[in-house]
């Protein structure tokens, strides 16, 4: 069992207060997050960091700088009442095969829509994804990411935190590992409330966010 998830893109931590989640990540860990860019429309922006590889942390909350969204903010944000790690992102070799082959193993991966956000040199990113929470709201249950033609947010130079170890609990381990191998992944599960985890290295040493 690997510690970090085969073909893991990012890992999702939401907050309620972005600026004060980025300051308690960089006071944990001696490395601070950078901004990745707005999500128009949505009402969130983000900041990023690098997890080793092509694996990145996406810090994910309310952007003041934008009006109130039309509907609710992504990933439950404004049900929020403190940061959590909510969901995370795997980015197969090819998205529409993997998408049919989970299908033939038994998981529907939810509908495929298109997404983008502008990073703060200007740079439209745009990328398709699967909607994660059609299936398993609990977020245990990765969306799959396809960034096409668009540079890949590791690619522009983020600060790193090596990712030690991607761990989750469930109710029903054996239904989560099921869906996971369906997806062509894994994740060191254990039986408890859907919770999912994670631990860095850092220059002041390990530190795990849940």
């Amino acid at each position: 069992m690997n510690a970090v998830p085969p073909l893991l893109d990012h890992l999702v931590l939401a907050t309620p207060d972005l600026a004060a989640t980025i300051a308690d990540f960089a006071r944990r860990t001696g490395v601070t997050p950078v901004p990745g860019g707005a999500h128009p429309g949505l009402g969130t922006r983000n900041h990023l960091v690098g997890l080793g590889g092509r694996g990145y942390l996406e810090i994910l909350g309310p952007d003041p700088e934008q009006p109130e969204p039309a509907g609710p903010r992504p990933f439950g944000v404004d049900q929020l009442t403190g940061p959590r790690t909510l969901t995370w992102a795997i980015s197969p070799p090819d998205l529409d095969a993997a998408i049919t082959t989970a299908r033939e193993r038994g998981h529907d991966t939810g509908p495929v829509r298109p997404m983008s956000r502008r990073t703060p040199d200007g740079t439209v990113l745009r990328w398709r994804l699967t909607d994660g929470g059609h299936t398993h709201p609990s977020g245990l249950v990765p969306f799959l990411i396809d960034w096409g033609q668009s540079r890949h947010p590791t690619a522009s130079g983020l600060p790193v935190t090596p990712l030690l170890e991607v761990s989750a609990t469930a109710p029903d381990p054996v239904d989560l590992r099921a869906r996971l191998a369906a997806l062509g992944t894994e994740l060191l599960i254990t039986a408890g409330p859907a919770a999912l985890s994670f631990t860095v290295d850092a220059p002041n040493g390990p530190v795990t966010f849940g």
